[in-house]
């Protein structure tokens, strides 16, 4: 039986479409019972909608190339007073994806199951944190914006990838998407700040660099909170999963809300990728579960595309190309696909002082950091982070490190699980962690300071990086080697480690280098 259903192309899509692939739908049976299964077609797919997949969907959409984006978790609308994300105090099942294990920085959570915006991944000796939602990472990272040194750059990233371009061009494109700002000095004397002051105060004390750290703020936003305008978000370290009065300028909000005004972008929330394969022709399958908000499989899709853009973040990008090549759905990946994947050294400590007070009520996202890049086989920084909001002063707050460790896990099949796993060394980073990230914030937090290592805890990293890496896997644009229409563009293409700052920035920017190439090279012969 043959059903007639709304194409995916709509309004000016289907006017840039009309000679292009069509989009069509046909039920097929074996879907399940109780569950159609649909079958269509689309001349791009863009699995994921961080900072890779909203990248990608805006260069190819105003390149006129029609995209579908991929996304198994939600939208979530920020707006002034808005109570979209949970409270740090009082997490709810909007914290936790539905099939994550609950186990995140020690703490078991038991929700309701529901699409929410953190899946912990538990592997060998890791517990690797992967973000759900339409703008990925960027709807719940600190949002630092981090631009490498070149010499700390070269060292652990491929120098024909050319640091003077990407400084010249695609970091400061970066910026101006982003909007990003550093917190004016107005704010940063509020009451509701004084864990960043504390925190430079220390720094410089004990000789460490200390600078201001860009972000995708609008930080009116923050001051509109200290003058009573708005309820606390920014100002009370109650933003930690997601600010909910708007004003961070995440992914969804930037990269794609331009790619939807382009008229060619269809975004599919509440799509989860189950496998990818090559079909007989040579175009990609990509095998999809539609859902409802708590995981329930509504609807069953196998999607046919001649590109496919893996965008689904590090974990899942790798997960999902390890298990093609076992299972025969790409048999012939390269042999590297799952290995080279590190944790950018990330480090993340409580501090506690008996002399020093950090505030009941502790304003961020981040303001100061310590960027000791000087030395690229030790280069690290150290920001500080505010903790959820007290009834009273704590006398503790946090501080966060990422480093260049070049100890790397990987991802290897579990034929019992039926899917990929993810291995880590059992002592990996605790050389660059106890050499340089350890020492910089001890002398931060100075003889009446104590750190409490939370990765000694619970071992966890926010910023998964590599498994289908540059060099090994892919080109520096993302083509997969010998899978033409197969790209990588996310954070699965970078070696481990974005040279000692956290990864936002820089995956945006190679993301930007590699789509100025495949546009010019791809779009109407591959693409």
């Amino acid at each position: 039986m043959t059903v007639t259903r709304r194409s995916f192309l709509t309004g000016a899509a289907v006017a840039g479409a009309a000679s292009l692939l069509p989009a069509t739908a046909t039920a097929a049976p074996g879907a399940g019972r109780g569950v159609r299964l649909t079958r269509e077609n689309h001349r791009a797919i863009v699995v994921g909608s961080g900072f890779g997949g909203g990248v990608t969907a805006l260069r190819l959409t105003e390149a006129g190339v029609p995209v579908l984006m991929l996304e198994r978790g939600k939208r979530w609308r920020t707006g002034p007073n808005a109570e979209t994300f949970p409270h740090a105090t009082a997490p709810d099942k909007r914290f936790l994806w539905h099939k994550s294990t609950g186990q995140i920085l020690g703490r078991k959570f038991d929700f309701e199951p529901y699409l929410g915006l953190v899946d912990a991944v538990v592997g060998d000796n890791m517990t690797a944190l992967a973000p759900a939602g339409l703008g990925g990472g960027s709807l719940v990272y600190q949002g630092m914006t981090l631009q490498p040194a070149e010499h700390v750059f070269n060292e652990y990233l491929p120098e024909q990838l050319d640091w003077q371009t990407l400084n010249r061009v695609y970091y400061p494109r970066v910026a101006r998407m982003l909007q990003i700002e550093t917190a004016p000095d107005a704010l940063i004397r509020s009451e509701n700040y004084r864990a960043a002051r504390v925190f430079a105060r220390n720094a410089r004390r004990a000789g460490l660099p200390v600078s201001k750290i860009p972000m995708p703020i609008d930080w009116n936003y923050a001051l509109a909170e200290i003058h009573g305008k708005m309820k606390p978000s920014y100002t009370n370290g109650d933003g930690a999963m997601g600010v909910n009065n708007g004003g961070k300028h995440s992914v969804d909000v930037t990269y794609i809300k331009a790619a939807e005004a382009t008229g060619l972008l269809t975004i599919a929330t509440m799509h989860e990728v189950t496998d990818v394969a090559r079909a007989a022709n040579g175009h990609w399958q990509v095998h999809v579960d539609r859902t409802d908000l708590t995981g329930k499989v509504l609807e069953r899709k196998i999607l046919t595309t001649p590109t496919l853009v893996m965008a689904a973040g590090s974990v899942h990008t790798t997960r999902l190309l390890v298990r093609a090549a076992a299972n025969g759905g790409i048999p012939d990946l390269p042999d590297a696909v799952g290995r080279g994947w590190g944790t950018n050294a990330d480090r993340i400590y409580v501090w506690n002082s008996l002399t020093d007070g950090f505030g009941a009520q502790q304003g961020g996202p981040v303001v100061y950091g310590s960027l000791n890049w000087k030395n690229a086989s030790t280069a690290h920084t150290v920001i500080q982070a505010s903790i959820p909001p007290m009834p009273i002063d704590a006398h503790s707050t946090m501080m966060v490190g990422y480093g260049v460790s070049r100890d790397r896990g990987h991802f290897a099949f579990d034929s019992g699980r039926g899917d990929a796993f993810l291995k880590w060394p059992k002592n990996g980073d605790a050389t660059i962690h106890l050499k340089s990230i350890e020492p910089t914030a001890t002398r931060i937090a100075g003889p009446t300071g104590r750190l409490i290592d939370t990765n000694a805890v619970v071992n966890t990293t926010w910023h998964s990086l590599g498994g289908a890496c540059m060099g090994s896997v892919c080109d520096l644009d993302g083509r997969v080697h010998g899978q033409r229409g197969l790209y990588v563009i996310d954070g699965a293409l970078l070696p481990g480690t974005t040279a000692a700052c956290n990864p936002s920035m820089t995956i945006a920017a190679l993301a930007e280098r590699a789509l100025d190439n495949i546009v010019a090279k791809d779009v109407g012969t591959t693409i």
